[in-house]
C-alpha cells in the first residue's frame, strides 16, 4: 500500500531534498513534508515542487506536533549526518543525530497514524579494525566498538530504532546501513577528500572502499519508502577499489603519512577548512570496510545500477576531474594484474 502523507527529515541536503521531490513527482502520494532547521537551496526547492517546506528543528518535541497535525502515515530519517558545518559543528552534528532521533521517534510512538519508518543509517557501526572480516553482513557486530564521530552516533540511532520497534510492532520499520556516497552532485568527506590536490594517506596502508552512487542511495530509499521491506539491510556498489587505485583514477597524488603524524595532519586540514576528518574516518582509510549485499538483492529486490568502480568513474567525469592515466587503461592493467594472480592460484 503506497504512502499517502509523507515526511522527510533532512530535506535541506542533497540527500533529503532530492528524495523529497521524488516523492512530490509521485501522484500516488497526496501530501509531502520536507522538514529541517534551514529552507534548502533555491534550485533544490524548486525541484521539490510540490513539497511543502516545514521549518523544524527535529532536537524540539514540538516535531510531535508537526507529525500529527498531518497525519504523517510514513517517516524517512535521512538527516542522520557526518558531515559537521561550522567551528561547532560536531557537537551540533552529535545533538542532530542522537538527540534528534530520539524526539522524532517519541513524536513517531505518540502518533497512531504512523505505519512506516525509514531510517538512512550508514555501514560505519561495523567499525574499522584489523580484526574486521572480509566482507560484513548484516547479523555481525563491530568487532572494535566505535567510540566516536559518526560512526557512534549511528550505533546509538539503531539502538533507538530497535527500541522503537519493539514498542511498535505495528510499524514497520527499515533501517538502510548505506556504504559511502559518491557521486558528481553530492558533498560528502569522501568526495572532498578525493578532490584534494594532493591526497593522504596513511603509510603502509591501502583500505578497501565500497562504494555507493548517490542516484543509486536515492532510489534504494525511494523503494523502501513506497514498499513494505521491513528490516535491516547493507547497501552498497558492487566491487571494491582500492584507495591506492581510487587516488590513481582521480589522476591525484598521493601523500603517504605516517601513522604517528596522522592526527596532526588531520587537524592541518580541518583548520584549513579542506575536509574535516573524524578519528572514525581515518580508521576508515587505514582500514576500509566491505558489506555483503545478498539481503538487498534477494530480499529488498534492488541490484544497484553503479558498480563501485563506475560509481567512482561517474564522480570524476562529473568533476571535471582529468586523470593523468585514462581510467580504462588503469582498468585494463587492474584486470591482467587480476587475471595473472588468479593464474597463479
Amino acid at each position: 500500500m503506497a504512502p499517502k502523507v509523507v515526511l522527510v527529515t533532512g530535506c535541506s541536503r542533497y540527500l533529503g531534498g532530492h528524495l523529497a521531490a521524488r516523492f512530490a513527482a509521485n501522484p500516488d502520494i497526496d501530501r509531502v513534508l520536507g522538514v529541517d532547521t534551514e529552507p534548502p537551496p533555491r534550485d533544490l526547492l524548486r525541484r521539490m515542487g510540490r513539497a511543502e517546506f516545514v521549518r523544524a528543528d527535529i532536537r524540539n518535541p514540538l516535531i510531535a506536533k508537526v507529525i500529527a497535525t498531518a497525519h504523517v502515515d510514513t517517516v524517512v530519517h535521512a538527516s542522520v549526518t557526518a558531515n559537521p558545518a561550522g567551528p561547532t559543528g560536531r557537537t551540533v552534528m552529535k545533538e542532530m543525530n542522537v538527540i534528534g532521533t530520539m524526539q522524532l521517534l517519541a513524536a513517531c510512538q505518540k502518533s497512531p497514524h504512523v505505519r512506516k519508518l525509514v531510517v538512512k543509517s550508514t555501514s560505519a557501526v561495523y567499525g574499522s579494525s584489523s580484526r574486521d572480516p572480509a566482507v560484513f553482513t548484516e547479523d555481525m557486530g563491530p568487532k572494535d566498538l566505535p567510540s566516536s564521530g559518526y560512526a557512534k552516533d549511528a550505533v546509538e540511532v539503531e539502538g533507538y530504532v530497535r527500541g522503537f520497534a519493539r514498542r511498535r510492532p505495528d510499524v514497520d520499520v527499515t533501517a538502510l546501513r548505506f556504504t559511502n556516497f559518491i557521486g558528481p552532485r553530492i558533498d560528502t568527506v569522501l568526495t572532498r577528500y578525493f578532490a584534494l590536490p594532493v591526497v593522504p594517506t596513511v603509510l603502509g596502508y591501502d583500505a578497501r572502499v565500497q562504494l555507493l552512487h548517490s542516484e543509486d542511495a536515492l532510489a534504494v530509499l525511494e523503494r523502501a519508502t513506497l514498499h513494505d521491506l521491513p528490516g535491516v539491510f547493507n547497501v552498497g556498489g558492487d566491487g571494491v577499489l582500492l584507495l591506492s587505485q581510487a587516488i590513481r583514477r582521480a589522476g591525484k597524488l598521493p601523500l603517504p603519512v605516517p601513522t604517528a603524524a596522522v592526527p596532526t595532519v588531520g587537524r592541518l586540514f580541518r583548520s584549513a577548512r579542506l575536509v574535516d576528518f573524524s578519528p572514525d574516518q581515518m580508521r576508515f582509510l587505514n582500514w576500509g570496510r566491505v558489506v555483503d549485499t545478498t539481503l538487498l538483492k534477494r530480499e529488498f529486490g534492488f541490484t544497484p545500477r553503479w558498480t563501485t568502480q563506475q560509481a567512482f568513474d561517474d564522480y570524476v567525469s562529473g568533476r571535471g576531474m582529468r586523470p593523468l592515466i585514462d581510467p580504462e587503461l588503469v582498468a585494463s592493467v587492474e584486470r591482467g594484474v587480476l587475471d595473472a594472480a588468479a593464474k597463479l592460484r
